[in-house]
């Protein structure tokens, strides 16, 4: 291991026994306020208004719809910055120029930088990483930067740039004891991130919650279009996508049927730049789509492991993203269906276990994290929706055991948290 290794080792650990963190620790880590970020970029030199940005948030599809503009954008010859959270495999992946993640050399100059203010304010794990991506972005003078919003947005330590555009993808019900315990709450956080006089483009209209999404821009003043009343997405030997103003097709495109949803809102997020002085024809729209997970390292969003059985994974934990999945598995033919599924602990789970096929037969596991409810816990709920199978805790012997007892017509499924899909082995 070399000096800057151990070096990297040493921060990142660091930060992960020192600071509190949401997707470790659940409640204990959440900050209600911005104030900490506030203090942070203060000491930074505030690098948040440094480079232009776009702003995304929403419940499901947030991810992917952020890494597919950060591909059309680097495809249109753009320097682009990339933050999202969680990581799956290693840190580095929230901070990415151009698909590159951020070096371990960057990080442990950071953290170096700012111990001294760490130690005085103690701010979040989540509050040191987005001041090291908007510190990151504007040293390596990014051209936009696509930045995810991490749960919520009005308090979101991300809601501190003037992006743009803004996006807010699928809402639904999910972190309710932090965001409100029903959908038109939880909207309204998310609506937080709609800037005065800033272009807000809503994925795909929810009936129940649209006018949430009014009330707020008209408010501010800010320009609302709801995607889909300007942009079409239908399949004809691949992807075809329509505005007023082009038409492209797509041949190479992912799986996921979900994924159309979510690139109407990306396509007029493209729209509005291009409005706004960026230039983007319609050859980089097409090789972003096609190219997306490639360019930018996504992984865990309807992704392929195997062929004989058929071995899938996505990190969709809540209701709605369960559905997605459901329905994405009634596309494929096969003998039986294996699922190997974990939660986190304060996941609300009876809309979700009554989602769930009762045929399949399930393998209940727990990762590695204290946030994990435990696939003993699991195994019994799930039983009381006539969901049976083995109680595995281990991630990969649960996949391991699901392997074994699938035939090659068969189908295994590996879900239901994204700390279940971190830890699969190869991923």
């Amino acid at each position: 291991m070399t000096n800057i290794d151990l070096e990297y080792e040493n921060t990142v650990k660091f930060l992960f026994s020192q600071l509190p963190m949401f997707q470790r620790d659940g409640a204990s880590a959440y900050k209600k306020d911005l104030t900490n970020t506030l203090k942070l970029c203060q000491f930074l030199g505030n690098p948040e208004h440094q480079f232009k940005s776009v702003h995304v948030a929403g419940t499901n599809g947030k991810g992917s719809s952020s890494h597919y503009l950060a591909a059309i954008m680097q495809k249109a010859g753009y320097k682009t910055g990339l933050y999202t959270s969680p990581h799956l495999k290693s840190f580095t992946e929230r901070i990415k120029i151009n698909g590159v993640e951020i070096t371990k050399e960057a990080v442990v100059e950071f953290v170096d930088l700012i111990k001294p203010l760490i130690e005085e304010i103690k701010p979040s794990f989540f509050e040191i990483t987005v001041a090291m991506c908007f510190h990151y972005f504007a040293k390596e003078q990014v051209d936009i930067a696509i930045i995810e919003v991490g749960m919520g947005g009005r308090l979101d330590s991300t809601n501190v740039i003037i992006p743009e555009v803004s996006l807010i993808t699928n809402i639904s019900n999910d972190h309710q004891q932090w965001l409100g315990n029903d959908i038109t709450t939880i909207a309204g956080e998310k609506a937080g991130i709609i800037k005065e006089n800033i272009p807000v483009v809503i994925s795909e209209r929810q009936p129940e919650i649209e006018g949430v999404f009014v009330k707020r821009a008209k408010q501010l003043n800010s320009y609302l279009y709801f995607a889909e009343d300007y942009v079409q997405v239908g399949t004809n030997e691949g992807l075809v996508i329509r505005t007023d103003n082009m038409e492209v097709n797509v041949h190479h495109v992912q799986e996921a049927a979900y994924q159309q949803r979510n690139l109407k809102g990306v396509i007029k997020v493209v729209e509005i730049l291009r409005d706004r002085g960026f230039d983007v024809n319609e050859s980089a729209i097409v090789a972003g789509v096609e190219e997306a997970f490639a360019i930018t390292g996504l992984k865990g969003r309807w992704q392929k492991l195997g062929s004989k059985p058929l071995k899938y994974c996505d990190v969709g934990h809540n209701e709605a993203g369960l559905r997605y999945v459901i329905n994405q598995i009634k596309n494929y033919t096969f003998d039986k269906l294996h699922i190997v599924i974990g939660v986190v602990n304060d996941k609300e789970l009876t809309s979700v276990m009554q989602l769930l096929p009762k045929e399949a037969q399930y393998y209940f596991c727990q990762a590695d994290i204290p946030r994990a409810l435990p696939a003993s816990k699991l195994q019994q709920v799930a039983s009381e929706y006539d969901l049976i199978g083995y109680c595995i805790p281990n991630v990969n012997k649960a996949i391991e055991v699901a392997e074994n007892n699938a035939s090659e017509n068969d189908f295994i499924f590996i879900g239901g948290s994204n700390f279940v899909v971190a830890e699969i082995e190869g991923l």
